[in-house]
């Protein structure tokens, strides 16, 4: 049996309110407590339904890009043995709005399966199970981004990319996430078929126009994914008639037609593990 890691963990507050002392956990900082090298790790929620329902002016955008900040400073110098770096951030970003918790000490499996405990004990809400079909876009891009998490891949990846820095000025269009290896620029836009198509036929218009702008910026060949959900969350798969099954052929072909690589929930692993072995992780 593999001896469990000590470590320590850090639960993350937000607090609108230092009057009212009101707040929600929305995050977990994980670190080894003992050995040279020991690693930290830092995840905010997926969920901010608790946040927006305490304070529905938050900036969840920022809290977002401040777990990003965080974790690349914990991978690039910072000491996981010092926890006054993480407030320091903490403090210059939102002042006494997030605020950490004394250490807590936990004996770890490892730290991805701790980290996943500790969130469902401390931080997710109890989550009513739910059809998929009903979960549209942003849950398809929820399951994708946890996926590249689980093998160490979002973290090196590029987020929200900006089309307009390959196609023009003024383009609104932002891919999910992305990566480089070698000469390859792979990207990947959670696309939803449940309700209508107008976002597959967004990114096939603008396909051709990035794949463009790659080859002109970066001098590398684009392979652009679009993450769908599966057929049967959306339509009679047994009936070609369907409403729900035609205008989710209807934009898997669109996109194809533009050289979009679509794929459903259930590739998400393999392109996950396809990321871990060209970053080297």
């Amino acid at each position: 049996m593999q001896d469990r890691v000590p470590c320590e963990f850090f639960l993350i507050r937000y607090v609108p309110d230092v009057v009212k002392g009101e707040f929600v956990n929305i995050g977990v900082l994980l670190r080894e407590a003992v050995g040279e090298g020991a690693r930290a790790e830092i995840r905010f929620t997926r969920d901010w339904t608790r946040v927006r329902c305490m304070d529905a002016e938050a900036d969840i955008g920022l809290l977002e890009a401040l777990e990003q900040e965080i974790a690349s400073r914990l991978r690039t110098g910072a000491s996981p043995r010092d926890p006054k770096t993480v407030m320091e951030v903490l403090e210059d970003t939102l002042s006494n709005s997030l605020q950490m918790t004394e250490a807590k000490a936990t004996l770890a499996e490892n730290m991805a399966t701790e980290m996943e405990l500790l969130l469902r004990l401390y931080v997710e809400p109890i989550k009513v199970p739910k059809q998929w079909a009903r979960s549209g876009r942003a849950a398809i891009a929820a399951t994708m981004r946890t996926e590249f998490e689980k093998v160490g891949a979002w973290a090196l990846m590029r987020k929200r990319i900006a089309a307009s820095m390959y196609t023009r000025p003024g383009d609104p269009l932002k891919i999910d996430c992305g990566y480089r290896p070698n000469g390859v620029v792979r990207m990947f836009q959670a696309v939803s078929l449940e309700g209508d198509v107008e976002a597959a036929k967004v990114l096939a218009y603008s396909a051709p126009q990035l794949r463009e702008g790659v080859d002109r910026v970066e001098g590398a060949k684009l392979e652009l994914t679009a993450v769908v959900e599966p057929l049967r969350s959306v339509g009679n798969v047994d009936d070609a008639t369907d409403e729900g099954t035609e205008r989710y052929r209807f934009g898997v072909e669109t996109m194809e037609r533009q050289e979009i690589r679509v794929v459903t929930l259930s590739d998400l692993a393999r392109a996950a593990a396809t990321a871990q072995r060209e970053l080297g992780l």
